[in-house]
């Protein structure tokens, strides 16, 4: 008998490490099991790298495994050491309390997109039990369970001790124990017997898994996924540069539809099988197609679809779709005031005073084209008008046209293309 989790898993790739496969494959077929994976509040936001954990306990639920969300609380006052090259900033317990309350709504509503409102995890904060463990205690009942010997060998340690100039703080490398700890109190209070997490966590993961076996005398285990990692093998974290997040204040609808459908073809293929809930034969054929047909880009457009439906709702999707209709076809008034923002935000801008469209017959679109840099000179401007190659919000114009205060889009905007691709914005105050 196997597990359909894990048959899921394995498909898709996504198990780095595990405990004995076999004996987890028995755990998990005796049934009414729970699993749990921590998230550190280290900022307001998640990122896309944290939707891959929330899959992966999407995955967990659809196959019949109790799920669990841990926030640390308590450990986010610390911050985890894996996978950095320095030590994190630490925060204050008012941000952590705020972030623990962000992440919650954040998934609870993915969560109830994909599973509905009566299948959600059950949410536990380790501030409960470690805001109230005393040191005395600390060291007498978790830490003389770790001998430091074995404590150095991991990786994550190793790197930071063998930088002279970064090294490592004692409350970096208790981290491990606190996570461990923490494993107990889910195992304890919660029936849970096996932690899922990102590769960079199997030496917590192991960790918990033996201060449990020592102090409970339970087996539990432990299954990592891979990264998410970049082209240039970065992660996708918080505190990394270019982070995708998962709030519309830190990255709109319209930026995640578009960061997905730009995907390369080996992403694509990589995020399918990493993010997508679509079910294992629908997506097979689709990969197929995508082999096949690369062109066509019908992997990304599912992707595009489904990870920004499942983030922000089925409405954020249709606003991207038509902006983004609106834009390949020039007809830019069809975009609102809200999203227009988002979607010209990486284009060059220009801000200009309204009295300039304010003056006797308007301001020329030969003066237009060259503040925006559009044109090096009036004659070049003039070409390019002659030969119908520009458009003013979505309007062709020609070498006399004029743009007036009535012309501005949502009252402050006004938009040129010149060819197909070049965009620029000007903005009027």
């Amino acid at each position: 008998m196997t597990h359909a989790l894990l048959d899921e898993l394995s498909w898709r790739g996504l198990i780095h490490d595990s405990t004995d496969p076999a004996e987890l494959r028995d755990h998990l077929d005796s049934g009414g099991r729970r699993c749990y994976i921590g998230f550190d509040p280290t900022a307001p936001s998640l990122t896309i790298g944290n939707l891959l954990p929330i899959t992966l306990l999407i995955r967990a639920a659809r196959a019949g495994v109790g799920t669990v969300v841990l926030f640390g609380g308590g450990t986010g006052l610390i911050g985890d050491p894996s996978g950095k090259s320095v030590e994190r900033s630490l925060l204050t317990t008012e941000d952590v309390r705020a972030n623990v309350a962000h992440h919650r709504e954040i998934m609870e509503t993915i969560f109830t997109r994909a599973l509905g409102p009566d299948q959600l995890p059950t949410f536990v904060d380790n501030a409960n039990w470690l805001g109230g463990l005393g040191m005395i205690e600390f060291l007498r009942d978790v830490g003389k369970h770790f001998p430091v010997t074995e404590m150095i060998r991991r990786d994550s340690v190793r790197r930071r001790l063998d930088d002279p100039d970064v090294g490592l703080t004692y409350t970096e490398f208790s981290y491990s124990l606190l996570q461990a700890y923490d494993y107990r109190r889910l195992c304890e209070d919660h029936g849970v017997t096996l932690q899922m997490g990102a590769s960079d966590q199997w030496g917590n993961i192991v960790a918990g898994i033996d201060h449990v076996r020592r102090v409970l005398r339970t087996q539990v285990h432990g299954l990592t996924c891979p990264l998410l990692l970049r082209s240039d093998g970065t992660k996708f974290g918080k505190s990394e540069k270019g982070a995708v997040w998962l709030t519309a204040d830190r990255t709109s609808p319209y930026t995640l539809y578009q960061f997905l459908i730009n995907l390369s073809d080996e992403d694509a293929r990589r995020f399918a099988l990493f993010f997508s809930l679509t079910e294992r034969g629908p997506l097979e054929r689709l990969l197929a197609e995508h082999g096949e047909a690369p062109g066509r880009r019908a992997l990304q457009r599912h992707l595009a679809r489904e990870i920004t439906a499942l983030v922000h709702g089925q409405p954020a999707v249709d606003a991207a779709e038509a902006a983004s209709a609106a834009l390949f076809s020039g007809d830019v008034r069809a975009i609102g005031a809200d999203l227009l923002g988002d979607v010209f935000a990486d284009v060059p801008t220009i801000i200009e005073t309204v009295e300039l469209l304010r003056k006797d017959g308007g301001w020329p679109v030969v003066d237009l084209l060259l503040a925006t840099g559009l044109a090096t000179s009036r004659r070049d401007a003039r070409e390019h008008l002659g030969n119908k190659a520009v458009l003013v919000n979505g309007d062709r114009v020609d070498a006399e046209a004029t743009v007036v205060e009535k012309d501005l889009l949502h009252g402050s905007v006004i938009l040129v293309r010149r060819g197909k691709r070049e965009w620029r914005v000007a903005r009027f105050a």
